[in-house]
């Protein structure tokens, strides 16, 4: 698939770009180019692929799940301005 130079002068005003010549012929080769891999990749037989959840069968190495602070809500709460029932109270700011 190949791109004219029409196609390239629509994408650049929709992009708000101002391309030179030489600029518009370099991009139309550029996208044609990339449209033309897109087509090859696209033409490979994927029938005896199995789909992967991502491209390497990696394992994340997860921490301990344990308590590493203590909880300091009581001590926190009595320098807020409001606080109720554990809760800080804040100002309203959407009405």
């Amino acid at each position: 698939m190949s791109i004219e130079l029409d196609d390239v002068e629509n994408i650049a005003h929709l992009a708000r770009l101002d391309l030179t010549g030489k600029e518009k012929e370099e991009a139309a080769s550029s996208i044609s180019n990339i449209l033309n891999l897109i087509d090859q990749m696209q033409s490979v037989n994927t029938d005896d692929v199995t789909p992967l959840a991502h491209a390497f069968d990696a394992v994340q190495r997860l921490r301990e799940d344990k308590v590493t602070e203590t909880n300091q809500r009581d001590e926190l709460q009595k320098i807020a301005p409001e606080t109720d029932q554990g809760l800080f109270l804040v100002p309203r700011v959407i009405e």
